[in-house]
């Protein structure tokens, strides 16, 4: 989750609350999550919102 909050700029904290919520696909592994790179990138790109 670390580098997946890194990539995003958010903490750990979101990326949990986006996998909880589904808004971002993981899987679980043990007691820890994987997030497709993939994910990722498609979360933040239809995330993007142009500004100004």
């Amino acid at each position: 989750m670390a580098e997946v909050a890194a990539v995003m700029r958010v903490s750990k904290m979101t990326v949990y609350r986006l996998v909880h919520d589904a808004k971002i696909p993981a899987v679980r592994v043990g007691k820890s999550f994987r997030v497709p790179e993939t994910a990722v990138h498609d979360y933040l790109q239809n995330a993007f919102v142009e500004a100004g």
